[in-house]
């Protein structure tokens, strides 16, 4: 994935000097749980993890062009708009520039701010299924799916 920026962001592939950072998050139990792994243990800085991945949750559609959005934030950083912030450019780039069809986002059941990053971005709902999670000792959760198409985006420039 190329850079990508916003007014406040700067959306870019991991580099090893990331580590400390990436860290910082990654071992609150804030964060771990929500995005199925345990927590880890052991201002110009990484605050979060990003992804666009290749992902197909409805096998129904198997044959369009999808990707779905991933990530974690620094609970430092909570509730500064960030997440739908970084959503919104990957959204214009996945659909703009990349020709994807269709982008999934999902979360798990009780993860509320995850859900509401969703409804500011224009996702809707599709369904809920069960996984177990192999990373939390085989924990199940419900995680909840939505989507967003390139004609709805398009249409409504969701901003």
């Amino acid at each position: 994935m190329r850079t990508l920026e916003t007014k406040r962001l700067n959306l870019r592939p991991w580099q090893l000097s990331d580590v400390k950072d990436s860290l910082e998050y990654a071992k609150s139990s804030l964060v771990g749980p929500d995005a199925g792994w345990k927590p880890i243990t052991t201002e110009n800085k990484v605050i979060a993890g990003f992804g666009l991945h290749e992902s197909t949750p409805d096998e129904r559609i198997k044959s369009i062009k999808q990707r779905e959005v991933g990530y974690v934030l620094n609970p430092e950083y909570w509730g500064n708009g960030y997440i739908p912030e970084a959503v919104r450019k990957v959204l214009e780039y996945s659909f703009i520039h990349k020709g994807i069809d269709l982008v999934w986002y999902g979360h798990f059941e009780d993860n509320l701010q995850s859900k509401r990053v969703n409804e500011k971005c224009g996702f809707q709902f599709k369904f809920k299924k069960e996984r177990e999670l192999t990373s939390l000792e085989n924990q199940k959760v419900m995680q909840w799916y939505y989507n967003l198409s390139r004609e709805t985006y398009m249409n409504g420039r969701i901003e």
